[in-house]
């Protein structure tokens, strides 16, 4: 930590993390809305509460910032979660053939 903090790379190495983690998340939102619809939205949520908590709780800047990030893009993922849905819905993004979909008609899975 001291490395880069005294070579200016800190905000270079958070950079960069955040990529990665925004990265990370665009599949977890997919396969979450294939496997489980809109309903996973409440377990982003949740972890979102948690990670800020973590965060606020650790004196690390790194880590902070990396649990801040990480919170925030789970907070990102419960309106993507419909977004993908939608995606889903125009062809773009394969159905689950064992889930119901609310423009299916009568579903009350993910409404």
């Amino acid at each position: 930590m001291d490395f880069l903090s005294s070579h200016n790379l800190l905000g270079l190495v958070i950079g960069i993390c955040t990529f990665l983690i925004i990265g990370v998340f665009h599949p977890i939102v997919i396969k979450s809305e294939y496997y489980w619809g809109t309903r996973c939205r409440w377990a982003f949520a949740l972890a979102g509460v948690v990670l800020v908590a973590i965060s606020l709780s650790v004196d690390n800047v790194l880590c902070s910032s990396l649990l801040g990030v990480t919170a925030f893009s789970s907070f990102w993922s419960i309106l993507e979660i419909g977004e993908q849905q939608e995606r889903v819905r125009k062809g773009w993004f394969p159905r689950n053939p064992s889930r119901r979909y609310p423009w299916d008609g009568d579903s009350k899975q993910d409404k």
